[in-house]
């Protein structure tokens, strides 16, 4: 699954460190994004770094221009004369100048050019780079893209900055991308906005090419043209040779144009030019109006397979092009045409534009030997209003043909059949779930759950004094102080929802003595830990070493695609190389503690738990919306109390109220007490079906509250008979939907006025969505999206058939 992060550093540069950087997390094409905002420090030696690297690069570069391979045999280095002839545009290079202003090679000057130091600066770049982007300052950001995203995703990263040194970063050795092997890069300005485009109706459904061969002088452009030509039987290439100016503004104004291509040299000189013959550099601000036009009438892409191309993507992205390719640095000839070569053999065979260019820029690392440093130089920059160019051009899509169907019988069954097809392949899980997340909301409010009392540790909490020693847990004395408060009223249990992955400090003797003989206390303590992924075989967060594992409960929560959390975790089988040892989440060892002194044990049957009279019934893979879901352990579905503020699900008070005697005796006994963090920052919160609703302050549940709303659901129906949620099986499924297309195909059949067949559309939907929305505060999840599609599908279908075969039989 395809999905987008954006990272923007609007104020503040490498100099003095960037007080704000916020990244916007787009899942599964939401319609909005998550958002999290960290900083980044300061880091000056980014810049020196850069500009030594920029100075040895272009020399050594330079160097294999004169005499490619030479090397000094006795200290591994390269002697490098600056001299007339051996200027970029008469080398191998598609650049007209290789050396930095401020280390120009004055001719006759010798530079002693070290390939070993070169490499040296080149890990020092990447250790630099990692240091800076694992700072402590940043790592909220890192910690929560790495929750929502997984490593088989494809990420598109886009970097938003204004700044020219940012852009020439190599941000691929970021170690993320490591961890996120099917992840590439792009850059991006900080101002953009979509372009309105004239919709034109393409004959020919051959992508167009644009193709500039400007000045060859010193370059093999021919290798680029042959790869072009390669894909004549999938694209329009219309080569221009060494044009002159006039005749490529033409050229640009005409219609259709979906990529264009450029090959020879350029620069990022003023606003960025190209040298489109022997004799005429042009800017492309000579060019603003033929461009912008271009866009408009549907240039998705640009290639400037020549050197030093971001001031000329920079150009573009002001004109709001959706995508440019450029070289960040000069580039030596043969690995622009190595990277073209490789970029349009996997663009063509329908891989992803980022895709293609990842793959083909590790294509290159096989070059580095002779040209240092060529996996750093493709770089994209990205629209991001604009979704990413595919090589497949729109096609039409053949509406469902209803008119040979013979009888009603057949049209239900084809509807029925194939909406559920598209069900099973997992096309409608989206809308499914979003519908659900809409009956989830719709319900009325139940109050909240009297047995559970959280005590939430906010950020004043942590200003106490019995904490300023543990930022972001609990500290030992605190701990201490609030079970000294809390045991006395006699709760049932308290589950600590906090990582204490760390040993009470010997000066609190009392403190590790009760936590030891934990297992004898009338008030057992509860503490939790996290088990690990086990596509990245992490070992997670271990658990207090105190604390035994019969009191032990994973914090582990079951995120969908989009981010948001629908489904319990009872319990699971921890890998064996995980820290954290338990089988049972922590919302059920204190559920299953509460129920147990109400003598209600638990039975499993078959994975199926039976507690009492009820039996929670093990997800499915394909149960309800949820097509071919990650199903291990033990899961149900969330029947969330109506929330719009953690007080809506249980009462909540403060560590201070507590630990100052604030607090009455009658909240505490009898209850279960649930302790956890309730700060934003704390990045232990989560997406529910009710964040679409609320402000971005409480969109987000804190961890806490979450498991007491699953102790919640358990009690709640073990004790007080609420129902579960459950979908129904496949064959009701099938019964329900079939239903409903029998409605429509009804309506089609017998009613001929538009305005009569949309009025009844609507009645057809409300009675879905009413009748699903009963059965739903029932317990019973029905197929609400599949129903409206079959029934408007058969609708339809059928008025159109009844229509032809009527006008047949007047005639």
């Amino acid at each position: 699954m395809s999905k987008l992060v954006v990272l923007s550093l609007v104020q503040g540069d490498l100099e003095n460190g960037f007080t704000t950087v916020s990244a916007e997390l787009w899942l599964d094409s939401d319609s909005y994004p998550m958002k999290f905002h960290a900083a980044l420090p300061a880091i000056p030696e980014i810049p020196i770094l850069y500009r030594r690297w920029k100075f040895l690069y272009e020399a050594l570069n330079q160097c294999f221009n004169l005499s490619r391979g030479i090397i000094n045999s006795t200290d591994n280095s390269l002697t490098v004369r600056s001299a007339q002839d051996s200027n970029a545009k008469n080398g191998n290079s598609r650049d007209g100048n290789f050396i930095d202003d401020d280390f120009e090679l004055e001719e006759e000057d010798v530079v002693q050019v070290s390939e070993v130091e070169f490499r040296q600066l080149c890990d020092h770049f990447q250790v630099l780079i990692n240091n800076w982007l694992n700072s402590e300052e940043f790592r909220l950001i890192d910690r929560k893209l790495r929750r929502y995203l997984d490593p088989d995703d494809e990420i598109r990263l886009i970097i938003q900055t204004n700044d020219d040194l940012l852009r020439r970063l190599p941000w691929h050795l970021w170690n993320f991308f490591e961890d996120y092997p099917y992840t590439e890069v792009a850059l991006s300005l900080l101002d953009f906005q979509r372009t309105s485009k004239k919709s034109s109706k393409k004959k020919d459904k051959k992508i167009k090419v644009l193709a500039i061969q400007g000045n060859g002088e010193g370059l093999n452009l021919e290798r680029d043209r042959t790869f072009l030509e390669q894909l004549s039987g999938k694209a329009k290439i219309e080569f221009l040779v060494e044009p002159e100016a006039r005749q490529l503004n033409e050229q640009l104004w005409e219609r259709g144009w979906d990529i264009l291509f450029f090959a020879g040299h350029s620069s990022s000189e003023e606003k960025g030019t190209i040298q489109i013959n022997r004799t005429q550099t042009i800017g492309l601000d000579k060019l603003r109006n033929a461009l912008k036009t271009a866009i408009k009438n549907g240039l998705r892409l640009a290639i400037f397979n020549s050197c030093d191309g971001l001031a000329l993507a920079s150009y573009l992205e002001d004109l709001n092009i959706p995508q440019v390719i450029v070289m960040r640095e000069a580039v030596p000839d043969f690995v622009a045409q190595e990277f073209l070569r490789h970029f349009l053999t996997e663009f063509s065979r329908e891989k992803s534009l980022y895709t293609a260019v990842r793959l083909a820029r590790e294509r290159l690392e096989s070059l580095e030997d002779e040209y240092p440093c060529a996996t750093w130089l493709p770089v994209i920059c990205q629209n991001p209003a604009e979704i990413p160019m595919s090589w497949s051009q729109s096609k039409t899509s053949t509406p469902f043909g209803g008119r040979e169907l013979i009888a009603s019988i057949l049209l239900i069954c084809l509807v029925t059949l194939s909406v559920m097809g598209l069900r099973h392949l997992g096309i409608l899980q989206k809308w499914e779930l979003q519908a659900y997340d809409q009956l989830m909301r719709s319900r009325p409010d139940e109050g909240p759950d009297g047995r559970i009392l959280v005590v939430g540790i906010t950020e004043e909490d942590f200003q106490l004094p019995e904490q300023k020693q543990r930022k972001g847990s609990l500290s030992d004395e605190a701990l201490a102080k609030l079970l000294d408060k809390l045991e006395p009223h006699k709760p049932q249990a308290i589950g600590l929802d906090i990582f204490r992955d760390f040993p009470i400090d010997s000066k609190q003797i009392e403190l590790k003595e009760r936590l030891l003989n934990n297992a004898v206390k009338e008030v057992p303590l509860f503490s939790t830990c996290h088990v690990g992924e086990s596509k990245s075989k992490s070992k997670g967060v271990a658990p207090p070493p105190e604390i035994l594992e019969q009191h032990l409960g994973f914090s582990n929560v079951l995120a969908d695609s989009d981010g948001v959390l629908r489904r319990h975790l009872l319990s699971m089988h921890a890998p064996h190389y995980s820290a954290c040892p338990t089988t049972w989440g922590l919302s059920s060892q204190l559920a299953l503690h509460y129920l147990n002194n109400k003598g209600i044990a638990l039975e499993v049957k078959e994975e199926n738990w039976r507690l009492g009279k009820v039996v929670l019934q093990s997800l499915r893979e394909n149960a309800g919306g949820y097509q071919k879901a990650d199903t291990w352990g033990n899961q149900i579905l969330l029947n969330y109390r109506s929330y719009r503020s953690p007080n809506d699900i249980v009462e909540v008070v403060t560590l201070t109220e507590v630990l100052r005697d604030k607090l009455k005796p009658e909240f505490i006994k009898d209850r279960i007490i649930l302790i956890g963090v309730i700060t934003p920052t704390s990045g232990d919160d989560f997406l529910t079906p009710y964040s679409e609703i609320l402000n971005s302050s409480q969109r987000y549940m804190p961890g806490v509250i979450l498991h007491a709303q699953m102790i919640s659901q358990i009690l709640s129906t073990v004790l007080d008979g609420r129902p579960l949620l459950s979908p129904l099986p496949l064959w009701g499924e099938f019964i329900f939907v079939s239903i409903f297309a029998a409605f429509g195909g009804t309506i089609g059949w017998r009613f001929d006025s538009f305005s009569l067949l949309l009025l009844l559309g609507g009645v057809g939907v409300t009675i879905i969505y009413g009748v699903s929305f009963v059965s739903f505060i029932q317990g019973i999840w029905l197929p609400i999206v599949p129903s409206v599609l079959t029934f408007a599908i058969a609708q339809i279908v059928s008025a159109t058939y009844s229509k032809s075969h009527k006008f047949k039989i007047g005639n």
